[in-house]
């Protein structure tokens, strides 16, 4: 202890230089046309045990620790920057995307898990839960970046999607780890109980606190200006805390709450938002950063073919079939579910999902992390770096209001 107390200035400038290195980063993301999501990660693995700096760091607790409270940020954001006018007309779809379009996703997986190796059926569900919900994250920032513009309100469905899917992974991830581990079954109607009153619990629960923040701004009058997002970090901390004492699921909550807290007037709103939006950037480029550290890259190379094609699968297979089914009955046509379908982008959450395992001290613990992280590379990599094309190649970008 005392010899990190001693050298305390020379972490500080490295924290100082890393945090540099990756805000600079994006500037030549934007050029090249290169995930910025990938380039926190190789930075990580560049910063991790067997990179060139050689930061020993395996603490899966940490790192789970780390990315769910960067989860909180970045969804409270993503809620904060989403307009309640542009995703209504969706609101139905991107509920379907975000819950059956899940659920049909992870059974997919599943099965080709299951075919393809030796576990038991809900170790393969569990693999397949892990990745199954699209990263807000990735959307948000892939789009934010490309400086994209699509018509008949894909973007919208898109970001509403990537924001709301993450509670359904989280309670499919988390419910079958307990099946696994515990001796006694649960019944599926134990199941389906449990599932309604996590999403009612913790949609009411945002919709409450979304509707009251506003009104306290209102009323607080207080002078100093920066006082304000720090009452609204305070907020936040309250629901997602109160949401889940409450049994409901307080991601959902915080996101609900940042779009309904968007949808009114109050002093200092535009404060907030900017606040929320420069800590769910330093919060992105912190989770991937500690994930990155987190792999061992020489131990990629053994899943690497099983992996592929399992992002294959799912690219090619899980994603557009959940996603057919899931807007069947909306006015989406073929091409723009096409497109939706390939925004299917994984990033921060299923790698964070990957540390569960380890909590419950799952013998497959190392090898579901490897898999999910090399599923995510390809994912970022290829469907990130394909967006552009992709809208241009199916007729979906808005020319009118191209920038």
């Amino acid at each position: 202890m005392a010899e990190i107390i001693n050298d305390l200035h020379l972490y500080i400038i490295a924290i100082g230089i890393i945090l540099f290195i990756s805000v600079y980063a994006s500037k030549i993301s934007e050029k090249i046309g290169f995930p910025l999501l990938l380039v926190f990660l190789i930075l990580g693995m560049l910063l991790g045990s067997e990179g060139i700096v050689g930061i020993k760091f395996d603490n899966t607790l940490l790192a789970q620790a780390v990315g769910s409270v960067s989860l909180i940020f970045i969804l409270y954001s993503g809620g904060l920057d989403t307009h309640w006018g542009h995703i209504k007309p969706v609101i139905v779809s991107g509920v379907m995307l975000a819950t059956l379009g899940v659920l049909i996703t992870a059974v997919i997986l599943a099965g080709f898990i299951y075919l393809m190796w030796n576990v038991t059926p809900l170790e393969a569900l569990l693999l397949g839960s892990i990745v199954s919900s699209t990263d807000a994250a990735a959307v948000f920032m892939i789009f934010r970046s490309h400086r994209l513009r699509l018509k008949s309100n894909i973007e919208p469905l898109l970001e509403l999607e990537s924001g709301s899917n993450d509670p359904m992974a989280i309670f499919l991830t988390i419910t079958i780890l307990q099946l696994i581990v515990m001796s006694g079954a649960t019944s599926v109607m134990e199941w389906i109980v449990q599932f309604v009153a996590q999403f009612a619990i913790g949609g009411a629960v945002g919709l409450l606190c979304g509707y009251t923040f506003p009104k306290i701004c209102e009323r607080l009058n207080i002078s100093q200006p920066g006082l304000y997002p720090l009452i609204s970090v305070a907020w936040l901390f309250m629901i997602f805390g109160l949401s889940m004492t409450l049994k409901g699921n307080g991601y959902l909550s915080i996101y609900i709450a940042g779009i309904l807290t968007n949808k009114f007037a109050f002093p200092y709103k535009s404060h907030i938002i900017a606040f929320h939006d420069a800590i769910a950037w330093m919060m992105q480029i912190l989770v991937f950063l500690v994930l990155g550290l987190l792999v061992f890259p020489s131990q990629l190379p053994q899943i690497a073919l099983p992996a592929l094609v399992l992002v294959l699968v799912l690219m090619f297979v899980a994603r557009p079939v959940s996603v057919f089914i899931s807007l069947a009955n909306s006015r989406f046509n073929k091409k723009e579910k096409l497109f939706i379908s390939w925004v299917g982008l994984r990033g921060a959450v299923p790698i964070i999902l990957a540390t569960y395992p380890f909590v419950y001290e799952l013998e497959q613990s190392h090898l579901i992390f490897d898999v999910v992280f090399f599923m995510v590379l390809v994912s970022v990599l290829v469907q990130g770096m394909t967006l552009g094309v992709a809208a241009k190649y199916l007729g979906i970008v808005d020319e009118d209001e191209k920038s």
